[in-house]
């Protein structure tokens, strides 16, 4: 079995349009009801600030609810929400209704099971099995589920929020610009800050359906830089649609990515004696210059695929409380079971008031090895597919990996949220990275 409509982070694509159409969320959810929900007979669901939520969220109440499942109806919150308050719900799984950090137009949807872990490659493969299967599931004759909203997970979740830095106080006297991105987080982020004293400035916090992650959030953080700067900021936090991603900047208004946000969460446990078997996990995707970086502080680091899940499933085996991804997905084990942008930012925040420093003083922590990344969009999966499975494309791919062999590496993936073919070179020597890059991507643009 293998997974065509579940990707690295659930099914996504385009709102109305196969497979994110309410005809496919309803048949979804008479599978979970028949494949997982056999305890409670309960399910939680969730879902972001876009306009398509609605739609996709009644499709699977009536899918479920016809099966003789119960729906807890969750609301807007942000997917690491839903994460760490599932296993409080008495549920079989949960569904998190959400397109990330893609616009509008988007959806997605995200399986939960009922520990807070997202579904493995096994489960989604055979959920897709059936689920593209002729088999027919008959509604319920008998029992029909009844639908509950959930009102304790949003003040839960925020009141251990609030106890991940040591008291009310903690963070008296920063100035914090935060970019909600319209999104999941708008109302519960904000908030946080200025209950531990934080002076705010929030912008992007008004979703209306439309709005999500348009010139915000994480993907965007271009005003987010400006203002920081105009109001004196200490720092800018900026976070995507459904709350599992972060990027900063400093009080000039750099931009600090993912792979900078790892090494000061990993200097800052380190420094604290909090780094569990002291190993840090990134991914494949984060450039060499973290490595090193990490190495030389004595933190043994690891490489996983890219994807969260894998980087909590190797976070798991070498048994790790920090990891994280360079496009902006932080795991702290020790507080969230998944990414989270709150809980990073407030660990971030504390952090930075310990040390005393302005952020331009601490960051960068390493200079970056030569890397180029490219991102090459098609109209659909299929026409990416067909791209990385050509003959020259390979042939080309191979040939690159050759010529760069021993003085860095090549990577070239599809995108497992979206129809883009993406290019990553990496090396110690500049204008070999650039010359290996164009060749790979010239090869690959040819079939768009």
């Amino acid at each position: 079995m293998s997974n065509k409509l579940f990707g690295t982070d659930g099914i996504r694509g385009v709102a109305n349009l196969f497979p994110m159409t309410a005809e496919v969320s309803f048949r979804l959810a008479q599978v979970l009801s028949v494949e997982v929900c056999n305890k409670e007979k309960r399910i939680a669901i969730a879902k972001d600030t876009r306009i398509s939520g609605d739609m996709l969220e009644s499709a699977f109440v009536a899918g479920f609810t016809s099966m003789g499942v119960s729906v807890i109806k969750m609301g807007v919150v942000p997917t690491p929400l839903v994460t760490s308050q599932t296993k409080n719900l008495s549920v079989d799984m949960a569904v998190m209704i959400t397109a990330s950090h893609n616009p509008y137009q988007d959806n997605g949807i995200k399986l939960i099971n009922s520990k807070g872990d997202k579904f493995d490659d096994e489960q989604t493969a055979k959920i897709e099995e059936l689920l593209t299967s002729n088999e027919t599931f008959v509604p319920s004759k008998d029992a029909i589920g009844k639908v509950f909203e959930d009102v304790k997970s949003i003040e839960s979740y925020m009141e251990t929020a609030r106890k991940v830095v040591p008291n009310y106080n903690a963070l008296k006297g920063l100035r914090v610009v935060i970019d909600c991105a319209n999104g999941a987080f708008s109302k519960i982020m904000p908030q946080i800050f200025k209950d531990l004293g934080a002076g705010v400035i929030t912008l992007s916090n008004m979703p209306d359906g439309y709005n999500i992650n348009k010139d915000c959030g994480s993907q965007h953080t271009q005003n987010l830089q400006d203002v920081v700067v105009q109001s004196k900021a200490h720092l800018g936090v900026a976070v995507d649609g459904d709350g599992d991603r972060i990027i900063i900047c400093d009080e000039k208004g750099n931009r600090i990515d993912g792979d900078q946000i790892i090494a000061f969460l990993a200097t800052y446990f380190h420094e604290h004696k909090m780094l569990k078997n002291n190993a840090v996990v990134a991914t494949i995707w984060s450039n060499l210059g973290l490595e090193k970086y990490l190495h030389s502080l004595g933190i043994d680091y690891y490489r996983s695929a890219v994807g969260e899940r894998y980087v909590i499933d190797k976070m798991r085996q070498v048994g790790s409380n920090v990891g994280g991804e360079e496009s902006g997905h932080m795991v702290l084990s020790d507080y969230c079971t998944t990414g989270d942008a709150l809980v990073t930012a407030l660990v971030i925040s504390d952090g930075l008031l310990k040390t005393g420093k302005k952020m331009s003083n601490i960051f960068p922590l390493f200079e970056k090895c030569p890397c180029e990344i490219n991102n090459i969009r098609f109209q659909s999966v299929g026409e990416a597919v067909y791209a990385l499975n050509a003959a020259s494309v390979r042939d080309t791919i191979a040939k690159a990996k050759r010529k760069i062999e021993n003085q860095g590496s090549v990577i070239v993936r599809k995108s497992g949220t979206e129809p883009v073919v993406k290019v990553r070179v990496e090396g110690e020597d500049e204008i070999l990275v650039s010359d290996v890059s164009n060749m790979i991507v010239a090869e690959i643009s040819k079939y768009k």
